[in-house]
């Protein structure tokens, strides 16, 4: 069996990116354009209409998923060099990528619903 280390290490890395890059954006827009009105909110239709839209629906999977395995990594790795919690190694790794596939099947399941 070959490690998957590479493959968590790349979804970290693109988590990690996800988060840098696109959420600062969407708290801008979120969290201080529209509410302040420097720029006109979309309407609900408007929004509707975008989210039914399947490259939309990619987009906030990939925007919800990859974030995720970005802090299972990292919570993994904190709960091994902070806490010393190394004898707990298959537990943590477990419970941890568990919880963020958890999330990415809620998300998946949440996003591909919408009607």
């Amino acid at each position: 069996m070959r490690p998957i280390t590479p493959f968590l290490w790349t979804l970290f890395g693109a988590g990690g990116t996800i988060a840098a890059l696109l959420f600062p954006v969407h708290l801008v827009l979120s969290g201080l354009a529209f509410p302040l009105g420097a720029l006109e909110a979309p309407s609900y239709d408007v929004l509707y209409g975008l989210v039914r839209h399947p490259v939309t629906r990619l987009y906030l999977l990939v925007v919800i998923t990859l974030p995720l395995f970005h802090w299972a990594h990292r919570f993994r790795y904190t709960l091994y060099d902070v806490l010393q919690l190394k004898h707990l190694y298959r537990l943590i790794a477990v419970l941890c990528y568990s919880a963020a596939l958890l999330g990415s099947a809620v998300a998946a399941y949440t996003v591909w619903r919408i009607p």
